[in-house]
């Protein structure tokens, strides 16, 4: 694996997350709403120390750490379930053009 990608303990990194085909979903308040109360949970329950973040309609900007190292740990956790619940959200969503 290539340097670029690891994950050092007592790092603080650039991140970027996107979204699959780049779709503008956080165009929604209510899923851009969602990313940050999961951000918000992953730091008082997680651990992770967020320095600053930006939404954009199709990708989420950060930087970050974690208190206790384990960084990749709380982005596998906090993407996971960031997904399952806007995924819930759209279909549940009566109005949501973007169910396809």
């Amino acid at each position: 694996m290539s340097e670029k990608y690891k994950i050092h303990p007592e790092g603080t990194f650039f991140i970027t997350l996107t979204v699959v085909g780049w779709i503008d979903v956080f165009t929604r308040r209510e899923y851009a709403d969602e990313v940050i109360a999961n951000l918000n949970y992953c730091i008082e329950h997680k651990g992770l120390k967020l320095y600053n973040y930006c939404i954009m309609p199709s990708h989420l900007h950060m930087i970050c750490s974690a208190e206790n190292g384990n960084l990749s740990d709380i982005l596998r956790d906090f993407k996971s379930y960031t997904a399952k619940r806007i995924i819930s959200l759209i279909e549940s969503n009566p109005t949501e053009s973007r169910k396809d």
